[in-house]
């Protein structure tokens, strides 16, 4: 019983220091209250302010800006890629055409028909490609 005697008067003890410990604090005034409010107020208005304008700073900076630094940078790389393209592809028609040439030189007409078969080839090749060209100009220019 004397343990359950200890933790009341614990317990009664912790609230009266409690309420003393209450009694100590200096509790601002009605005007304090409001100024401090209204600080607290203005102060979390301002830093959403320069929240939201570095927001909307950064946006129109990646739409403008990087965006379009990414676009160039695609585009270099596609100019690029299509420069070593046709230099590959002329490299090739230059090894076709010097297979051809050493078949004509034989003097046999079976290296004739190739070389006149391969300028065909060449012909339609060529062909294709500038329909392609046009119907993917055509298929841009429409979206």
């Amino acid at each position: 019983m004397a343990k359950k005697e200890k933790e009341v008067k614990q317990k009664n003890s912790y609230f009266k220091d409690m309420k003393a410990e209450l009694k100590k604090v200096v509790w601002p005034t009605p005007k304090e209250l409001v100024n401090n409010t209204v600080a607290v107020i203005v102060f979390v208005l301002v830093i959403g302010i320069i929240v939201f304008i570095l927001d909307f700073c950064f946006d129109n900076l990646n739409k403008y800006g990087i965006t379009r630094l990414q676009e160039s940078v695609q585009s270099a790389f596609q100019t690029t890629e299509d420069s070593e393209n046709v230099s590959e592809d002329a490299g090739t028609t230059s090894e076709d055409e010097n297979a051809t040439s050493n078949e004509t030189s034989d003097g046999s007409e079976d290296g004739a028909e190739t070389n006149s078969e391969a300028n065909v080839e060449d012909t339609t090749n060529t062909e294709n490609s500038e329909e392609q060209e046009n119907t993917e100009n055509s298929n841009n220019e429409s979206n």
